[in-house]
């Protein structure tokens, strides 16, 4: 195998496939990327059983063939090496990479050894628009859950259904739900997965310069595709939470906040809350106050006062202040959010309405 690439585009190849190299595995082989050069291209491949992915340039081939270089070894060299022109060859179970005056020679493993790249039947896809998408994917991932004991809650329910694109995400202390209308290739059969948190984040991230995302799922996997790049992963299977159940059928108080206030008020006053993350959160409905106050043993308290519109009765209720920043982080694109209470013991919902509608649900915290 022999050809030449030029550093950036090489970097890039390697940046876009390394989210697959395997970690800690027993398997040397999926420490790797694999290699394989053909017909004016090459193509990078890595997996760790979990995701495989796959992302070829364009390159100037002048012997076909295969390799598989250590992955850790291999990134750390092509972003070291000069802007200009990579000579690769690989024999002999070796690799030699030239870069004008730098020079490597890395050992290789036998490509045969590594795992094939899945072919997976897809029963339904859709393509969606990645900057909308990617907007959607921010504003839930956060609500993932980290409790590697529910896989079903480190997942993000994804709907496609008569051009209305739903994205749902809990951790069972809170939910996030946004929806957005959009032309989509999406059939007449609604278009639902339960996508990991961390995939879908990793995929939008790389597919940032694409404008379409290709989405198909199978009976177990996902499979993206954007430009030149396939991504494989595990579909996460079950049920999702009914989200629809979680939410109060009715409010008696709603309050509107500008966001931008919300956010630099909380943050000020949260300084005092290091070891209890509460917030309690008082709505003056005649005054049309909004007060946000936290207390602490060790470091005393703090209060601040908003100006808000009020419709309903005042009531009081206690929040972590880190989720409804990051609520209000999500919501950053929009200037109003409807805070809505039905009581100081049931959630609290937090809503803003734009070209993607979005909605937060709290549980609330002891006063």
């Amino acid at each position: 195998m022999k050809f030449t690439v030029s550093q950036s585009a090489l970097g890039r190849a390697i940046a876009v496939v390394a989210k697959g190299i395997g970690g800690q595995s027993t398997l040397p082989i999926l420490g790797g990327i694999y290699i394989k050069a053909e017909a004016g291209a090459i193509e990078l491949q890595t997996t760790n059983v979990n995701i495989s992915i796959r992302h070829a340039i364009p390159a100037n081939v002048e012997e076909e063939g295969a390799t598989v270089v250590s992955g850790r070894i291999l990134t750390n060299v092509a972003k070291n090496l000069p802007d200009a022109a990579v000579s690769v060859e690989a024999e002999a179970g070796m690799v030699s990479i030239d870069c004008q005056k730098a020079h490597f020679r890395l050992n290789a493993l036998d490509p045969s050894d590594f795992p094939e790249f899945p072919h997976v039947d897809l029963e339904q896809t859709v393509e969606l628009p990645c900057e909308l998408l990617s907007s959607m994917v921010d504003k839930v991932y956060k609500v993932t859950s980290k409790d590697t004991s529910r896989p079903i809650l480190a997942g993000v329910l994804l709907t496609v259904d008569q051009n209305t694109i739903r994205l749902v995400a809990t951790d069972s202390y809170r939910l996030a739900v946004c929806d957005t209308n959009s032309e989509t290739s999406s059939a007449s059969e609604p278009f639902e997965a339960i996508v990991p948190g961390t995939v879908l984040h990793d995929v939008m991230a790389l597919a940032s310069g694409s404008e379409t995302l290709s989405i198909g799922i199978a009976s177990s996997q996902i499979v993206f595709t954007f430009g030149n790049t396939t991504y494989v992963s595990r579909r996460i299977e079950g049920n999702f939470p009914n989200f629809r159940q979680l939410l109060p059928a009715t409010c008696n108080t709603t309050a509107k906040i500008d966001a931008a206030s919300l956010m630099q008020a909380l943050r000020r006053v949260a300084v005092i809350a290091t070891s209890n993350p509460s917030v309690r959160f008082d709505i003056d409905a005649d005054g049309s106050l909004l007060k946000l106050s936290a207390s602490s043993p060790d470091q005393g308290e703090s209060t601040e006062l908003m100006d808000v519109e009020v419709e309903g009765e005042s009531l009081s209720i206690a929040l972590n202040y880190h989720y409804v920043l990051d609520c209000v982080a999500a919501s950053s694109q929009d200037k109003e959010l409807s805070f809505e209470l039905l009581s100081s013991m049931q959630p609290a919902v937090f809503k803003s309405y734009g070209s993607i509608n979005y909605l937060y649900l709290l549980m609330p915290v002891r006063m």
